[in-house]
C-alpha cells in the first residue's frame, strides 16, 4: 500500500540521498561558451531490500503480524546540455519499481487464499528538468510525476529555485510539490455493505468506492558556509493533506465490543523545523550532525536527531557509521486494541500515530576508485548501506541499499 512505501522510502531510500559530499563545488566560468549537444552525466541506479516484523498490525485493530518485506529499485538517467545563451538544461528521468509482500494486509479478508493486497508491485515514473546558470549558480526547475499500485494512483508536479549570493557562501533553496491521489476505498471483508467489492480488479468485478487525497508541501532551505571547515543548513518543510486519510482497511475495536473501520480527520497540517551541522575535521573525518522538531495539527510532535562520521580510510574507500534516535508522542486519536470509546469522532490503533521512541544505527561503505570501480572508467562508485531499526513498540527492521553511478 502507498503508506507503507513512503514510510519504506523516505526514511531509507531518502537517508542514502540526503548524506552525499556537501563541500562547495568550483563553479564554473561561462563566458567561453560553446555549443553543446544533449549528453549523458550520469547514470544511477539503487537497489534496497527492506525486511520488519512487530505485532501492532493497525489491520487488525493494533495487534497482530505486521511482518512485511519491500524490494524498491530506482533507476535515474541524467542528461545536459547548454542552450545559445550559456545556460545548462539538465534533464533528470527517474523509473521506480517496488514489490512487496505484507501479511498484516493478507488480513482485510484472512477468509481468502490470499487477498489482492496481500503483495503488489508499484510503478512510480517522474522527470525533473532545470536550468541553470554555471557563472552564478542560481537554478531554476519543473518536475512530474505519477504512481500507480494496486489501491491508489497519484500524479505529481512541482517547483524549484536555487539562489546563491555573490561569494557562494549562502544558498537558498525553495520548492513547492502538488500530489493528486485517488485511491481505493477498500474495507475489511466483515464490514463491507451487501455488494461491495474487494477492490481486486482481477478477481472481482463488483463497484468499490474512491477517493481523493491531495497533498501540498513546500521546503525552504538556507544553507550557509560559516568557516572553511563549518556549514549549517535551516530547514522548513510545512506541508498540507486534504481528503481521505484514514486507511479504510485498518479496523479499531470499542470498549463496547463494537468493531469499526478507521476514522480521521480529513485535512493534516505538518510543520517539519531542522538544522544540519556539517564540520570538516580533516581530510579524513567528517562530522554530520542533523536535528529536526516535528508537530502536526493531530497532536503529534515528535524530536529527531542524527549523527553520521565519514571516515576516509584511502584516497577511494570511505566508511560512514550513522545512528538516529527518534522520540515522539503521538496523536490523542489513537489508542491501543478494544480501549476506543464508542462515542469518539475519531479514532485510530496505527501505532505509526502513538507515542514511541526509535533508534537506527548502521553503516555505508563507499569505493570511488579514480580509475573506476573494477577497472571500468565509468563506473564511477559504488556504495553500501545496511540499517537495523528498533521501535519501542516492538516493531523491528532491517534494510540493505546498493547504489551505483555510471558517469
Amino acid at each position: 500500500m502507498k503508506k507503507i512505501y513512503l514510510g519504506v522510502l523516505a526514511m531509507y531510500m531518502g537517508i542514502l540521498a540526503s548524506h552525499a559530499q556537501t563541500k562547495p563545488q568550483p563553479v564554473k566560468d561561462s563566458t567561453n561558451y560553446e555549443s553543446r549537444k544533449l549528453k549523458i552525466d550520469e547514470i544511477n541506479f539503487v537497489s534496497a531490500y527492506y525486511h520488519q516484523n512487530g505485532n501492532n498490525s493497525a489491520v487488525t485493530g493494533g495487534i497482530g503480524t505486521e511482518k512485511l518485506t519491500d524490494f524498491a529499485n530506482t533507476f535515474d538517467l541524467q542528461m545536459s546540455k547548454y542552450s545559445s545563451s550559456g545556460k545548462k538544461h539538465t534533464f533528470l528521468f527517474e523509473l521506480g519499481v517496488d514489490h512487496y509482500t505484507s501479511a498484516s494486509s493478507d488480513k482485510i479478508d484472512p477468509n481468502s487464499v490470499s487477498s489482492a493486497s496481500m503483495q503488489d508491485t508499484r510503478i512510480y515514473p517522474s522527470l525533473n528538468w532545470t536550468v541553470s546558470n554555471d557563472k552564478t549558480g542560481n537554478a531554476f526547475g519543473l518536475s512530474a510525476s505519477y504512481s500507480h499500485e494496486f489501491d491508489y494512483q497519484s500524479v505529481g508536479a512541482g517547483i524549484n529555485f536555487t539562489r546563491l549570493s555573490k561569494n557562494k557562501n549562502t544558498q537558498f533553496d525553495f520548492k513547492a510539490q502538488v500530489f493528486l491521489d485517488k485511491w481505493k476505498v477498500i474495507l475489511p471483508v466483515e464490514l463491507r455493505p451487501p455488494g461491495y467489492g474487494s477492490g481486486s480488479d482481477r478477481e472481482d468485478n463488483r463497484p468499490v468506492d474512491s477517493k481523493p487525497r491531495n497533498s501540498f508541501s513546500t521546503s525552504f532551505s538556507l544553507s550557509q558556509v560559516l568557516t572553511q571547515r563549518l556549514q549549517v543548513a535551516l530547514i522548513v518543510e510545512p506541508s498540507y493533506q486534504h481528503g481521505l486519510l484514514a486507511t479504510k482497511y485498518q479496523r479499531d475495536y470499542f470498549t463496547d465490543g463494537s468493531e469499526r473501520v478507521e476514522n480521521l480527520p480529513d485535512n493534516r497540517y505538518k510543520l517539519p523545523i531542522g538544522v544540519r551541522f556539517n564540520y570538516f575535521l580533516d581530510d579524513h573525518f567528517i562530522i554530520r550532525t542533523f536535528y529536526r522538531y516535528y508537530m502536526d495539527n493531530w497532536g503529534i510532535r515528535a524530536h529527531t536527531a542524527e549523527v553520521e562520521i565519514p571516515v576516509k580510510l584511502t584516497s577511494f574507500v570511505s566508511v560512514s557509521p550513522f545512528y538516529r534516535y527518534n522520540t515522539q508522542v503521538g496523536t490523542r486519536y489513537f489508542k491501543p486494541y478494544g480501549q476506543h470509546n464508542p462515542t469518539d469522532e475519531f479514532y485510530t490503533s496505527d501505532y505509526d500515530l502513538s507515542s514511541l521512541h526509535s533508534n537506527f544505527v548502521g553503516a555505508n561503505i563507499r569505493l570511488s576508485p579514480p580509475n573506476g570501480v573494477f577497472g571500468n572508467a565509468h563506473f564511477t562508485s559504488l556504495e553500501l548501506r545496511a540499517g537495523h531499526y528498533m521501535r519501542s513498540t516492538g516493531l523491528n527492521s532491517n534494510i540493505v541499499t546498493l547504489a551505483l553511478k555510471f558517469k
